[in-house]
């Protein structure tokens, strides 16, 4: 597997992913999530966006991140169901960490593949949110999020694997 800056043409597809990575959310009684669009192209294309492609050259899965507050935010990780549980979200999120720089996202905090896993990756809840945080939050919720179903989480940069 290669990690590597997405290319223009592969947004569309990255889509795809998102909207097939989003298909389980039905199976934990979620099904508006499953059926919510992706992030747009425009949306895509603000961010930097990594992709861990195959030996085919093709895109298995992304990260959309961008700074908030001084932290690398991730906006999105959306890994395709079919190379799900093989360590490629993981590996996408070691890819984006910097030294000396926290890591944020906020996520559902009882999915299983969400706030637990990223425990397992040693994330810990935000108790205090910084202002940035709180925006995607108050964003999240004006799309019909219930803020009592989020999490923000940081990985801080003492955690982060060299």
């Amino acid at each position: 597997m290669l990690i590597r800056l997405a290319q223009p043409a592969e947004l569309p597809y990255l889509q795809e992913i998102e909207i097939a990575s989003g298909a389980p959310f039905r199976d934990v009684g979620m099904p508006e999530i499953a059926d919510d669009d992706p992030m747009s192209l425009e949306a895509l294309a603000e961010h930097e966006v990594w992709v861990a492609v195959g030996e085919q050259g093709v895109p298995l899965a992304f990260i959309a991140v961008g700074d908030v507050d001084g932290a690398v935010h991730v906006h999105q990780v959306s890994v395709h169901p079919a190379h799900a549980r093989q360590g490629i979200g993981a590996a996408l999120i070691e890819h984006v960490t910097r030294p000396g720089r926290a890591v944020t996202l906020t996520t559902f905090r009882d999915v299983p593949w969400n706030a637990p896993y990223y425990e397992r990756l040693g994330f810990r809840t935000v108790e205090e949110p910084s202002p940035g945080l709180v925006e995607i939050m108050r964003v999240e919720a004006s799309w019909g999020l219930d803020p009592a179903t989020r999490v923000a989480m940081v990985l801080l940069p003492a955690q982060v694997r060299p």
